[in-house]
């Protein structure tokens, strides 16, 4: 894996983004938990300590299945970006 220096860590250069989970009978807001759970823990253990989320992917239920299985692995080995959509 290829990390890069940013600000004070090293970050994966590549990351997993948090916004095309599996999903469960093509409904996008219903995770498929287990088949994401073995994403998350497949790019961890395959070096990738940059994840990236935000509270308007699958109705809100990517932060939550984020928080959920990266919560497996200390805190201070990964990143997790929590986007912000902003309403105009």
């Amino acid at each position: 894996m290829i990390y890069r220096k940013f600000q004070d860590i090293q970050l994966s250069g590549l990351g997993l983004g948090m916004m095309r989970l599996p999903v469960l009978g093509g409904n996008d807001g219903a995770v498929d938990e287990a088949a994401a759970a073995k994403m998350i823990d497949y790019a961890y253990k395959n070096g990738i300590n940059y994840f990236d989320t935000a509270w308007g992917y699958h109705d809100g239920n990517s932060e939550l299945v984020a928080g959920k299985y990266l919560s497996a692995y200390p805190w201070e080995s990964y990143c997790l970006a929590c986007i912000f959509h902003g309403i105009t």
